[in-house]
């Protein structure tokens, strides 16, 4: 392969000047110059040696991005809608920087980690990463890492995260079931850590507003696993008589028991109502349409790029902990029982055929 000084000997240039062309500074190149050296570069299909570059330059341009799935929810976590598109955007905005993007993703820390120092990378974007690993990640790693959508303890570890309104949306949410006169809500999800459990949270805040009590047994936990997820499904679809409302942590969750419940007879709305969070297409595509919680997971990935590459270039972050925000979307998949609009009032949800309840 034909280096730097090959081109700069056959041009009787220096081969800071050839260098310069190839990484495109030539503000004090002539034009004539810059003719010849990319004429001699398409001539040999020169292709620069970044990991060369690397080691002069002390920086690789990679920037890693690691996902801790779990195999027994995903077979293919970035197939995943909400992952896809903020992916995409992270993708997109590093390549647009002028960095390379190295992803990796498992279930298993330890495989994590030791793949994250083969890769010299001057930072890291990590999604669903809880305390106790990043704790292990960053005993190891000593460059820059962004989290995206980490709720661990701040008083035990310092760490810049990109995260979300999540306590507002499931609040907004929840008061909007109420409103809408939905007093037998169950909350569900697929764990109680990170995102979710905030968004429970905010769930509880409102049914204290209205002088309700979050009721534990009214907390439902699919079993995420693809061996299990049908008997945990068949499961959920014997409880929901107990509910006129089903407020689900993520669409995807709202989308697959709507359509599981669909199939076996279940009215949606009017024998029973679903919300989602998120707003992801499959939301907007399922009929009825999914009642939401939207967020913009580009917005988000752009943002963790724009932070990330600030701390390499030891830039001042203006935010250690951005929650961007969320807006409540109303379409069909809600029912209205009875609206009331004062919180104070203090109401018992009509019964009958329509919610569900058998009598």
């Amino acid at each position: 392969m034909i280096t730097i000084k090959d081109m700069a000997d056959m041009l009787g240039i220096s081969t800071t000047t050839v260098s310069n062309v190839i990484h495109g500074k030539t503000s004090e190149v002539s034009q004539k110059t810059v003719e010849k050296v990319e004429k001699l570069l398409k001539e040999y299909d020169y292709v620069p040696n970044n990991s060369a570059r690397s080691l002069t330059q002390k920086c690789s341009k990679i920037i890693g991005v690691s996902l801790k799935g779990r195999k027994d929810q995903y077979d293919n976590i970035i197939a995943d809608p909400f992952f896809s598109v903020l992916l995409g955007a992270i993708e997109s905005e590093i390549r647009r920087r002028g960095y390379f993007m190295m992803i990796y993703t498992s279930d298993d820390i330890s495989e994590l980690i030791r793949n994250i120092l083969t890769w010299n990378a001057d930072g890291l974007i990590l999604l669903g990463i809880l305390h106790d690993d990043f704790v292990k990640i960053k005993s190891r790693y000593k460059n820059p890492i962004v989290l995206i959508d980490s709720y661990a303890p701040r008083d035990i570890m310092n760490y810049v995260n990109v995260g979300l309104e999540d306590e507002k949306g499931a609040y907004e949410m929840t008061v909007h079931l109420l409103e809408r006169g939905h007093r037998r809500i169950a909350f569900l999800a697929d764990n109680m850590e990170g995102v979710d459990y905030i968004r429970y949270i905010g769930h509880q805040k409102a049914l204290a507003r209205y002088g309700l009590k979050a009721d534990s047994k009214d907390l439902l936990i699919i079993r995420a696993e693809m061996m299990e997820r049908e008997a945990s499904m068949e499961e959920l679809f014997y409880l929901s008589r107990n509910y006129t409302a089903f407020m689900c942590c993520s669409d995807y969750w709202a989308v697959l028991l709507m359509s599981y419940f669909s199939d076996r007879g279940v009215r949606i709305p009017e024998d029973l109502s679903f919300t989602g969070f998120d707003d992801v297409l499959l939301s907007r595509i399922i009929r009825p349409a999914l009642t939401t919680v939207r967020q913009d997971p580009a917005k988000r990935g752009r943002l963790a790029v724009d932070t990330l590459i600030k701390m390499i270039q030891e830039e001042e972050i203006p935010e250690w902990d951005v929650k961007l925000p969320v807006e409540l979307v109303v379409r069909d998949s809600v029912k209205t029982i009875s609206a009331y609009g004062n919180p104070e009032h203090s109401m018992e949800p009509e019964r009958g055929i329509d919610d569900g309840v058998d009598e």
